[in-house]
């Protein structure tokens, strides 16, 4: 009884397990084969040894939409961190001046001349905005994708250290996720954390996770409402946790500080929805938070994991909550629709890539949605031409000027 209860406990260590098994116990060898825990075990090892294993510095891209001209300060504060990596700055084309850069960084700098080359004028998506971000998305042909706006600087955690975000996004995206059991600790793959007792060994192995969603300091992600009623309203909470979204639960993303597996779901990151008033600010805009739900409907029909937590930016102020209401107004409406569908949304089991998937979520919008209100038809044919672009382009990308 002390071994069964020991074993069911949910805290169960590789030389533990060693230990029963040496003991030659008919009944211990029957529990361990009943509870599978020896090829759990297995595969946890393989995944932790995948958590740690070095990912080679190019085989990360660093997208940056430059919404604003400057980019001196931004680049130098991120200098430390962002100086062995790749990077690709896509200008948004609706920005006139030209961009100041300091030197010092490997990158490729996108304007609206390679965007009209690459694109064309066969597409429905606009690359403007916080949009402009896709364009690095589409011409990377890295595994992985960091993405941090030009607004954000690096914050520093409770001790005052710098955060390397781009070395948690990795350690996020390179340890399994466990979207099918809630791990009340947190991420059990976290350093310093555990699975909690109960929880299944056969769910112990978790899945492959594809994106991460990290949070920011200072100014929250809240709505123009919110925003306009709590203008003093600031987050100062680093909270050192990441977890796993739960499965069927949706939520939204920002490319504020997103990173995703590009080869596993590029596609599904797709720039879709556009109000018809949207201006330059994050109140503004509705495109990250469609392509969120999008992207975690997705990752639940192929299995995968989305986490969200560390690491952390500081975001700076920008923009009149009180003037941007007005133009989110529509899209806040729109949101008691449009959370409804995704929650009710299936794939059918031949959709087995990215690509498939987004094809079927937006057969399902137009069918759905297309009638209600023509943002989703548009929304609907955006999905399909960005796929497109995806198979066309996304493979075979040159660099600018190219």
């Amino acid at each position: 009884m002390i071994r069964q209860r020991t074993l069911r406990a949910g805290k169960l260590t590789e030389r533990v397990l060693k230990l029963f098994i040496a003991t030659g116990k008919d009944e211990v060898h029957s529990l361990i084969q009943a509870l599978n825990i020896q090829d759990v075990l297995r595969n946890s090892k393989i995944g932790l040894i995948c958590g740690t294993h070095e990912i080679k510095d190019d085989e990360i891209d660093i997208v940056i939409g430059a919404v604003s001209s400057d980019m001196t300060s931004f680049l130098n504060e991120w200098r430390p961190i962002f100086s062995r990596f790749h990077l690709i700055i896509v200008k948004d084309p609706d920005l006139k001046e030209e961009l100041k850069i300091p030197e010092g960084f490997n990158l490729d700098v996108y304007t609206k001349s390679d965007i009209d080359r690459v694109v064309g004028s066969s597409t429905s998506i606009l690359f403007s905005g916080y949009s402009c971000r896709y364009f690095g998305y589409l011409v990377s042909l890295k595994k992985y994708i960091i993405s941090v706006d030009n607004d954000c600087l690096p914050a520093r955690d409770n001790k005052g250290f710098l955060v390397d975000a781009v070395a948690q996004h990795i350690t996020n995206l390179t340890t399994p996720a466990t979207p099918f059991f809630f791990n009340t600790l947190y991420d059990p793959f976290s350093e310093g954390a555990d699975f909690v007792r109960g929880y299944p060994f056969s769910l112990r192995s978790g899945v492959k996770c594809a994106l991460s969603c990290g949070l920011w300091l200072n100014l929250a992600d809240h709505d123009a409402p919110t925003q306009a009623l709590k203008t003093r309203q600031r987050n100062s909470r680093y909270v050192d946790a990441v977890i796993t979204v739960p499965a069927r639960a949706l939520a939204p993303i920002s490319g504020i500080n997103i990173a995703f597996d590009r080869e596993v779901v590029g596609p599904a990151l797709v720039p879709a929805l556009r109000l018809a008033g949207e201006g330059k600010f994050r109140w503004e805009t509705m495109e990250d938070i469609w392509s969120g739900m999008c992207v975690k409907v997705v990752c639940d029909h192929l299995g995968l994991g989305v986490k969200s937590g560390l690491p952390y930016v500081w975001r700076t102020d920008r923009g009149d909550a009180i003037s941007s209401l007005k133009k989110e107004w529509e899209g806040v409406k729109l949101m008691e629709e449009v959370v409804p569908f995704f929650q009710s949304v299936r794939l059918p089991r031949t959709a087995t890539t990215a690509e498939d998937c987004v094809v079927e979520v937006a057969k399902a919008v137009k069918e759905q949605l297309g009638s209600t209100d023509p943002v989703f038809a548009r929304a609907a044919g955006a999905m399909l031409d960005w796929v497109k672009l995806w198979k066309s382009v996304g493979s075979s990308s040159s660099p600018p000027g190219v």
